[in-house]
């Protein structure tokens, strides 16, 4: 691999665990690139691969084969290169020792990055306008809000001045408000000062909101690698959601027989139908349902979203593990 417009350059990259039951392929070699200045959302469910993809590319995990260029610099033989080059912000945010000033705690980090302390507070001072954080060198985490305590994790990943930067579930626990605000200073990040992002999440209106380009992962793979509006365009037609008061896999079969559907899947206590034309597919299931005894709970027919587009592709639903 030689060196390029690429932020990362994964080839084959792969991981395998020692567990009493014998190994196990968490990711299975996978090979991608993101450019200089994309937001890449690596999405999947849990047990997917992605943590351990995300695990790899910062260093925190040796890969067990394959090779890698993050920020420039060989993931295997030039690894502490990738740390200096990068910034990660971890799904757990920092913990400073009580009472440790926001300003404080900033400059400690870069200056473990080998900066000067006069470089440190202009770092400091150029950085924490452009995450609103201007006036709040003095306080403690005890006293910012969880938006505010949010930015200030990610202007840890940021002090020594990366261009490749991780975010790691980056508005997990933030409430409606606090997740838009932060959006709009990640989406600052790559517009006005040519970040690249590289972003795991649970929240599928983040992923569309955010990213230029989606890898969907699943089983240690990656299964997608696609723009949100392209991956949500393979799911043509209309989705048909269906709730019975019965046994669902009757329904499924009820409903094949009757529709032919382009897609037909339990997804936990529900059918979905992947179907041309919802308006016109509704009245001869609900007529196949009732003839088969199966009494209707509900039904919605909306257009494909991207957790239509994760169901078709990996056979369950990214939100069922939302919580895991």
């Amino acid at each position: 691999m030689t060196k390029s417009n690429l932020a990362i350059e994964s080839r084959q990259l792969a991981r395998s665990f020692k567990t009493k039951a014998g190994p196990v392929d968490a990711v299975k070699g996978v090979d991608f690139d993101v450019s200089d200045g994309e937001i890449v959302g690596l999405l999947g469910p849990n047990g997917a691969g992605k943590t351990t993809t995300l695990r790899m590319l910062t260093t925190l995990l040796t890969p067990s084969r394959g090779t890698a260029l993050v920020a420039g610099a060989d993931l295997i033989t030039h690894s502490r290169e990738v740390r200096r080059r990068i910034g990660y912000v971890a799904q757990i945010g920092a913990v400073p020792a009580p009472g440790t000033r926001l300003g404080e705690e900033l400059i400690t980090q870069a200056r473990l990055q080998g900066m000067n302390k006069a470089a440190a507070t202009d770092r400091l001072k150029a950085l924490l306008p452009t995450l609103d954080l201007s006036g709040f060198e003095g306080r403690t985490l005890a006293e910012m809000s969880g938006g505010q305590r949010r930015r200030f994790d990610v202007a840890l990943g940021l002090m020594h001045d990366p261009k490749l930067v991780f975010l790691d579930e980056p508005t997990t626990g933030l409430d409606p408000q606090s997740r838009a605000n932060l959006w709009e200073h990640i989406r600052s990040l790559r517009d006005n000062h040519g970040v690249t992002i590289v972003l795991t999440t649970h929240y599928l209106d983040e992923a569309d909101a955010l990213a230029d380009r989606l890898l969907v992962m699943d089983d240690g793979q990656i299964v997608a690698d696609d723009t949100p509006e392209a991956l949500k365009a393979r799911v043509s037609g209309d989705v048909i959601t269906v709730s019975v008061d019965g046994d669902l896999a009757l329904a499924a079969k009820v409903a094949g027989e009757a529709l032919a559907p382009r897609t037909n899947v339990v997804d936990g206590n529900k059918l979905v139908l992947t179907v041309e034309r919802g308006d016109t597919a509704v009245p001869p299931l609900l007529r196949a349902l009732d003839s088969a005894g199966l009494r209707l709970k509900s039904v919605q027919v909306h257009r494909p979203t991207l957790d239509d587009v994760f169901l078709t592709l990996t056979g369950r639903s990214l939100r069922e593990d939302a919580d895991g």
